[in-house]
């Protein structure tokens, strides 16, 4: 029994010798070995109990790919439940939409090419034989979309990469073309919905506007529950993204009723698009929509000492004019009211201060402003 034993870990350890040798070191000194090598990285993104990553294992291990990977990479895996791989994504701008996924490097840490492979040899090595081809790799697209380049894979491919770079201008891009490629009878075909969970970041793209229009057809193909969760995530994505933050008013407003329309409780999507659509009248310097928006807000809802300490803030802050200033003495007043704690009440009438200061009451300002000071002192 202890032979069979012996010898079965030899076999194992002859199997592993044959697969990419994983370096077990950090992320860091894998990229310094890669410079002293002069070769590029591969890095696989991976969890532990991702049940797909578990059964590229094989593959990973099988000796052709092992040949081909160890010659041509230095390679390591990232558990992305670890600080730090997430640190490493982080500082280097990447999204990782699904597991595993695949990175490719040249040695000074740029990425030059990305995977989200089928459970094949024949993929995994071709995937690497394109990270090693300056004019397939990933690095190419955004100048091969510039020359021209439109197929619908390409597109596919190249929204993708926006993702996971965090190039949510690419993928807008690259996914509104795409839907001006297909047929709108197409729209809601398999293909397509995968897009739509995806790859679709903007609510203005033509196949999500379908969708929008077009709700029971999804329910019915795809289930009631997917089909709110894959619409919400795009009506989201619209609103949170360096893109959405720029957006005017009355796009937020379209998303909010995006939201209502399927099936968001009113109260919760108006909550959702609050800040975004103050911001937004605050971009266009239109203080009165803003304070009213706000207004609304306080008056249907019960607000806590700290949510008005928030939002009192935000417009001495941010309002482009003083016009909202009584309206924040009389958020500021209201917050006085619910018995704050000690500090609580020192940035209250803080804020209080500033805010008669910012509507021409120098007097009213200096009061609360000495006591805000007593309020600080007494609790020392």
């Amino acid at each position: 029994m202890k032979k069979l034993l012996f010898l079965l870990l030899i076999a194992h350890a002859s199997l592993a010798q044959k697969g990419i040798q994983f370096r077990q070191t950090s992320l860091e000194k894998t990229f310094q070995e890669a410079r002293r090598a002069g070769k590029p990285v591969f890095v696989e993104i991976f969890s532990p109990t991702c049940h797909v990553c578990e059964s590229f294992i094989p593959t990973l291990a099988d000796a052709r790919v092992g040949k081909f990977y160890n010659d041509k990479f230095i390679s390591t895996k990232a558990d992305i439940g670890q600080p730090a791989t997430r640190q490493f994504l982080e500082k280097n701008r990447l999204f990782v939409p699904s597991l595993p996924l695949f990175l490719y490097f040249d040695p000074q840490q740029n990425l030059v090419h990305f995977a989200m492979s089928t459970n094949s040899t024949d993929e995994v090595i071709r995937h690497g034989t394109n990270a090693l081809n300056p004019q397939a790799r990933s690095q190419t697209m955004k100048s091969r979309y510039q020359q021209g380049e439109r197929s619908s894979g390409f597109l596919i491919d190249y929204a993708m990469f926006g993702r996971v770079t965090k190039d949510t201008a690419a993928n807008i891009a690259a996914m509104n073309d795409y839907a001006r490629q297909q047929q709108p009878n197409t729209y809601a075909n398999q293909t397509n919905w995968l897009a739509l969970q995806k790859l679709v970041l903007d609510y203005k793209n033509p196949m999500f506007q379908y969708m929008l229009g077009h709700l029971d057809q999804y329910r019915k193909a795809y289930g009631a529950e997917p089909t709110k969760q894959v619409a919400e995530n795009v009506l989201m994505s619209s609103l949170y993204s360096s893109r959405g933050a720029q957006l005017p008013a009355a796009d937020i407003l379209e998303i909010r009723q995006g939201l209502v329309k399927i099936g968001i409780d009113q109260r919760v999507a108006a909550n959702r698009t609050l800040l975004p659509e103050v911001s937004a009248y605050f971009r266009a310097r239109q203080t009165a929509k803003a304070t009213e928006r706000m207004d609304n807000q306080v008056n249907s809802n019960q607000l806590t000492v700290p949510e008005y300490l928030y939002i009192s803030r935000l417009f001495n802050r941010a309002s482009p004019d003083a016009s909202d200033a009584p309206t924040v003495i009389k958020w500021l007043n209201k917050a006085l009211a619910l018995k704050p704690s000690p500090k609580e009440q020192a940035d209250l009438y803080t804020e209080l201060a500033t805010a008669y200061k910012r509507s021409g009451k120098p007097d009213d300002a200096q009061k609360a402003a000495q006591k805000a000071k007593d309020m600080a002192q007494a609790r020392r």
